[in-house]
């Protein structure tokens, strides 16, 4: 049986530790934001939003729960960690979607854009996949060693962050774009949510994706899996959060002309569309 060095087996118990306090962070955010969901999504209509956000919001914890399983296990008993994998894509997924119905409202519901966004998501979900599961290596460096199951992954998953990263870079892109284009002016309570608010938890996410394609592609691959659990839980917890925020303020600023819709907005028209924004109200 292949043995690691000293360094190695530190290394390894790193990543162990880090993942476990992403765990923790997982469950204090589940805690903390619990009243919240009540409040915004459990006597609401079972539709899309809520769907996706029950997914998000729940699968990461058998996700978590088989991250932890896989850093615990002894390095020679291998065991199949598919089931892991598919629930953090569906999970990532799930989190992923919020963001894209977030920006298809702040794009005034763009039938156009919302297309545009579900085919991009597909090429770059069947690219992740296939970088994934090849066995040809794409990066050079450092592999975990054939045959055995330590908790670590080949360099092909720091490629696979990269189009995550390019995804949600497209993200931010549109709503920086929409934001200076239609929304320079307005000062509207659901505009400065949407933005200001969705910028933060956005550019979180994406600085943790780029994490992982550093540690993916420049660390020993005793690190590979050090943000594992932490990808998945700041996709739930953050995209959780921009969905609480955009329910509260709109509850909060109760814009009477705006009819509630999958993201409590039925149409987002900038000033350019006859659309008269103030602080607190609008007119259709």
């Amino acid at each position: 049986m292949f043995s690691l060095s000293v360094s190695d087996l530190t290394k390894l118990q790193t990543v162990k530790y880090a993942n476990f306090g992403s765990i923790a962070n997982l469950v204090f955010d589940f805690c903390i934001t619990f009243a919240e969901e009540v409040r915004w999504t459990w006597f609401r209509p079972w539709d899309v939003t809520r769907v996706i956000f029950v997914i998000s919001r729940y699968l990461p914890f058998a996700g978590v729960g088989l991250t932890a399983y896989d850093a615990l296990r002894v390095g020679h008993q291998c065991t199949s960690s598919l089931q892991g994998k598919i629930i953090h894509i569906i999970s990532i997924v799930a989190a992923e979607s919020l963001l894209i119905i977030r920006t298809w409202a702040f794009w005034q519901r763009s039938k156009r854009l919302l297309i545009g966004l579900l085919v991009y998501s597909v090429l770059i979900i069947a690219a992740a996949l296939a970088v994934d599961l090849s066995p040809t290596m794409l990066l050079p460096g450092e592999e975990p060693p054939i045959g055995t199951c330590y908790f670590e992954d080949t360099r092909n998953e720091a490629v696979v962050y990269i189009f995550l990263a390019m995804f949600e870079s497209v993200i931010l892109i549109l709503t920086v774009y929409k934001r200076v284009h239609d929304y320079k002016n307005s000062q509207s309570g659901i505009v400065v949510t949407l933005y200001h608010d969705g910028m933060f938890y956005m550019l979180c996410i994406l600085g943790i994706t780029l994490a992982n394609v550093v540690i993916g592609a420049a660390l020993p691959s005793a690190y590979s899996d050090m943000l594992d659990a932490l990808q998945l839980v700041s996709h739930s917890v953050l995209a959780s959060r921009i969905l609480f925020r955009i329910r509260d303020s709109n509850e909060r600023i109760q814009e009477p002309s705006v009819s509630v819709t999958t993201m409590e907005l039925d149409c987002l028209r900038p000033p350019t569309m006859s659309m008269s924004w103030t602080g607190t109200t609008s007119q259709v």
